[in-house]
């Protein structure tokens, strides 16, 4: 696992921004090189379904609850809009906080249109934020669709945040969708590759896709490939939905210790649950990404007790 002295300032970090980066980076991955985030940017993409609904907790319901979380669990930072961090971040100074830069909803399907989520906020305005209030805002976050006939347009605003966000420091995590009309399998691991390795060619510190298939069925082995493509760029796999607590953690498991991924983002599979058990279960998280805690060390933070 990369220590903190591994770090690679890329050179597109300004000499009197470097430090800020190494010490974002170096906090953004809790000195261990691996990446716990804890996704909270479904307000916008999945409106209320991920949060109100048979099977999700009433603590869900409330927005707050993200924050909760954030500032109770173990985590690496936390991804949500730069809306949510000005109305709530104030009561949380102690979370770390990426800023999604982008987000669409999920009305419009891609049958209907090619996905397009463009820039909703610049990386101006949360570096503002962040020297305004002194809140920690240790990077910023953007979606790419590759594959879809706005394709451009969402390379270029990439491309550009990379330069800026570097440009104050700031840490970058790219969420790599290939969608649209021209993708056949969003999960082919030859395509989930290709999206890896577009992260390593704008810039960004670390890629998030989703775990790649073949023949239907999640293999953790099929991730090496997009880990190589990636390079320097860690990837980490998206949570995706709820599941059990033990199939989640195996999962992680293998992603980072048989596909060789360097991290997590988890988003409904944590604040789904009540506080209380959303917070054991981050931590269980935690566990197998930061301190390479075993499944059944990481089971027994589940259910209350230590490793």
């Amino acid at each position: 696992m990369p220590s903190a002295l591994d770090i690679r300032i890329p050179l597109d970090v300004p000499a009197g921004e470097q430090e800020r980066y190494r010490e974002n980076y170096r906090a953004i991955t809790r000195d261990t090189g691996r990446l716990m985030l804890f996704a909270g940017d479904q307000k916008i993409e999945h409106l209320n379904d991920d949060f109100y609904g048979e099977e999700i907790h009433p603590d869900d319901a409330d927005p707050e609850h993200l924050f909760r979380i954030a500032s109770q669990a173990r985590i690496g930072v936390f991804a949500t809009q730069l809306g949510m961090i000005a109305r709530y971040g104030g009561d949380y100074r102690d979370v770390p906080y990426l800023v999604k830069l982008n987000s669409k909803t999920n009305l419009v399907k891609t049958s209907q249109r090619d996905p397009l989520s463009s820039e909703i906020n610049l990386v101006q305005q949360a570096v503002d934020l962040r020297d305004r209030t002194g809140l920690t805002i240790l990077g910023v976050g953007y979606t790419v669709y590759l594959g879809s006939e706005y394709e451009p347009v969402m390379l270029y605003q990439a491309a550009q945040i990379v330069n800026h966000a570097h440009a104050h420091g700031l840490v970058t995590v790219f969420w790599m969708y290939p969608r649209g009309k021209a993708v056949k399998d969003e999960r082919d691991p030859h395509l989930v590759a290709g999206a890896a390795g577009v992260a390593a060619a704008l810039g960004s510190d670390f890629a998030k896709v989703n775990p790649p298939k073949a023949d239907g069925k999640i293999d953790a082995a099929l991730l090496r490939e997009a880990v190589a493509a990636g390079g320097r760029t860690g990837v980490v796999c998206a949570g995706g939905s709820h599941v059990d607590m033990q199939e989640f953690l195996q999962q992680l498991h293998d992603q980072i210790h048989i596909g060789g991924t360097v991290g997590n983002a988890t988003g409904r599979n944590i604040h789904q649950r009540s506080l209380d058990e959303a917070v054991r279960f981050c931590n269980a998280i935690s566990a197998i990404t930061l301190d390479n805690a075993s499944v059944e060390e990481a089971n027994k933070i589940c259910t209350g007790g230590r490793y």
